[in-house]
């Protein structure tokens, strides 16, 4: 696991050398065992890779690597899970290898297929792996720019005038952009509108944007060949939901979940999740688990340990978590460590310490996402790597393949209102919309009822919102209304529940969304940058393409089972864990945010939302600002993630966009 970054102009007016040498340098903390830096001047490419040594940890698996005749180059981040099976396939066609590191594996593969369009996306298709990565070749004066099926790496990118730069890291992208694109040329005019409108209505921003114009990011399943600077050729090799038909496929015959038994459905879970576990398990240097006593990260340690007896087993212990609906996970994780005889390191945080890492947080996320989930992988990866742990087993991916959030529950629950008229249900939603909202109860009544009036797909999406839409409206100002424009928040998820089959049952349909869009833009983008923020890889088995496939031929009967979500997974885990694991409520990573917009974050609320702050910006009303904070103290509303979210995307500009140094930047150690 790395980090990379690289160039592709046909002109620019940046010192190139600097300008790599400032990319690395913003990407050590991915790579701290090794780096290295390639330069083709004559076509105006240039690659950097900063490697954390997983995998052959020998020079022979330095980056940039290159083929013996020179002509092709890869900076790779990520692990090939497969790849021993295919060095077997192409030693036997001839092909041979200096070291055992995957990268090699996958030069030699691109080495083998790269005269045909078709022959790449095939070897993608091959890969089960997590990667991104980028392929410069000389002999097609191409470059490749790959991100796995899942999105669970990170790939951003800059197209401009001058050519194309791209990194794993937004903090690293920023010295190689020209000098006439960076954010701070104009900092409302750079900034993304409707990004920014999907970043506060869903506290992440679902879709190919950033809070910039300047830089996007790299779909998933998807990749793009850059020729003369330009992007020439954008393809995709990976479509999810995995039923969907792949673009070479007949799209006319959509492929639908299987009819499996539910002993069939039971019997392949297991198996399948076994699999993926053992297979992520290879590494040069040793592996470790997140356990949070949760049904995911318990099923991982369970098959884990069957290759690993004494795996290193990590977990959270946050005090001061006083308030209403927020359970203490550490009494479940000693329960499944007992149960499993593993042994369990716990890291102790004071909720008061981690709300003064959010704003450090928000730097190191390169993404405004409002959340303090992020935070726990921070803490917990700092203390497997201080342990020597370099690579993490998480559950995640768990609740996005099988169920298990608030929302399957309530979808389950619409059979039996949605027969009432519409009218009445208008009447619904305005009523648990009044309700205090201090309680967690009546602020989940809220959340059910939101949005009752709408009907098919937008329901389904609109569990995924936040705030009302007129209340996010009654935020911006005039100028950023109208950089807005008609922009839809939605559109992103509309748009890919519109390619779906129209007989696809509901309850895949929102797994569709939760893997497409808020496991990637949001679990996964936050796992990444958080672990690899003290260089630790974190490896998610749940995301195994095998499995994954092999869950979308689960009848959703089968996953989602009246108010009993992740029924297949939970019935597969019984002959292992304890019941009271299994049927324990579901519950999130706990923060009392409620609390610190009271009383810790209350200085920074007051900084970075200040009337002079805001109109310095010039996106959010500061008057509208202030009623919103002053609603939220009396319980009128349930804004905590809202104003959060405002919070955070100030901090991102103040960072990224006015890129001064921030007295908020760097974490405090525990």
């Amino acid at each position: 696991m790395c980090g990379i970054a690289g160039y592709f102009f046909t002109s620019n007016n940046l010192p190139l050398a600097a300008a790599l040498f400032s990319a690395k340098t913003n990407l050590v903390h991915r790579g701290p065992d090794d780096s290295g830096v390639f330069e083709d001047n004559e076509h105006g490419v240039g690659l950097v890779h900063t490697r954390l040594s997983i995998l052959d940890l020998s020079p022979l698996g330095h980056q940039p690597m290159t083929s013996g005749d020179g002509r092709v180059v890869l900076v790779f981040n990520g692990e090939i899970y497969n790849f021993q099976e295919l060095r077997v396939e192409l030693e036997t066609e001839g092909y041979s290898f200096r070291g055992h590191s995957d990268t090699e594996v996958l030069l030699n593969f691109y080495l083998s297929q790269r005269e045909s369009v078709d022959g790449v996306k095939g070897m993608l298709r091959r890969l089960n792996g997590i990667f991104a990565f980028a392929i410069w070749d000389a002999d097609h004066e191409a470059l490749l720019l790959v991100r796995d099926a899942l999105g669970v790496k990170p790939l951003y990118y800059s197209a401009t005038q001058e050519g194309l730069a791209f990194a794993s890291e937004i903090k690293a992208l920023l010295p190689l952009l020209p000098r006439g694109n960076n954010l701070s040329d104009s900092p409302l005019g750079n900034l993304d509108a409707p990004a920014i409108d999907r970043y506060l209505s869903f506290l992440w921003c679902p879709g190919a944007g950033t809070p910039t114009q300047a830089i996007r990011q790299l779909g998933t399943g998807e990749g793009m060949w850059v020729k003369n600077g330009a992007i020439a050729a954008p393809f995709t090799w990976y479509r999810l939901p995995a039923f969907h038909p792949h673009p070479w496929e007949d799209k006319t015959r959509p492929r639908s979940p299987a009819q499996l038994t539910v002993t069939e459905a039971i019997h392949g879970t297991e198996q399948h999740l076994r699999q993926a576990v053992h297979r992520q398990m290879v590494a040069d240097v040793p592996v470790g688990a997140f356990l949070s006593g949760g049904l995911d990260s318990s099923s991982i340690v369970t098959f884990a340990r069957e290759h690993n007896p004494s795996l290193q087993c990590f977990t959270i212990e946050v005090t001061g978590l006083q308030e209403e609906g927020i359970t203490d996970d550490l009494p479940y994780a000693r329960r499944v460590a007992e149960h499993l005889n593993v042994p369990l390191e716990v890291v102790q945080i004071d909720a008061a310490r981690m709300a003064e890492d959010l704003p450090a947080m928000v730097a190191q996320l390169d993404e405004p996402l409002a959340d303090p989930a992020p935070l726990n992988v921070l803490y917990i990866s700092r203390l497997a790597r201080e342990q020597g742990i370099k690579v993490l087993l998480s559950g995640a991916g768990g609740d996005d393949l099988f169920t298990g959030y608030r929302r399957h529950q309530a979808l389950m629950m619409e059979r039996y209102w949605t027969w009432l008229p519409q009218s009445i249900r208008v009447q619904l939603e305005r009523l648990t919309g009044g309700l205090d909202q201090r309680r967690s109860l009546t602020r989940r009544l809220r959340k059910l009822f939101h949005g009752a009036a709408l009907e098919g797909d937008a329901r389904l999406v609109n569990y995924f919102r936040w705030v009302d839409r007129k209340d996010l409206i009654a935020l911006y100002t005039p100028d950023f209304r109208a950089a807005l424009g008609n922009s839809q928040a939605e559109e992103p998820m509309l748009d890919f529940l519109s390619e779906l089959p129209p007989e696809t049952h509901p309850v895949e349909r929102l797994l569709a969304l939760e893997q497409r869009f808020f496991l990637t833009d949001h679990n996964l983008t936050y796992t990444d940058k958080m672990s690899m923020a003290v260089g630790v890889e974190v490896r998610v088995p749940f995301l195994d393409l095998d499995l994954v496939e092999f869950a979308a031929q689960i009848p959703p009967r089968y996953k989602q089972r009246g108010r009993e979500g992740k029924w297949v997974l939970k019935k597969a885990m019984e002959p292992y864990l304890p019941q009271d694991i299994i049927y324990r409520p579901k519950s999130g990573f706990g923060a009392p945010l409620r609390r610190w917009m009271r009383h810790e974050l209350r200085e920074l609320l007051a900084d970075v939302l200040s009337e002079q702050s805001l109109k310095h910006r010039g996106l959010f009303d500061p008057a509208a600002v202030q009623r919103l904070i002053a609603d939220n103290d009396k319980g009128t509303i349930d804004a905590s993630y809202t104003l959060l979210s405002l919070i955070c995307i100030e901090l991102w500009c103040r960072q990224f966009v006015d890129q001064t140094e921030s007295k908020y930047k760097s974490f405090q150690s525990p």
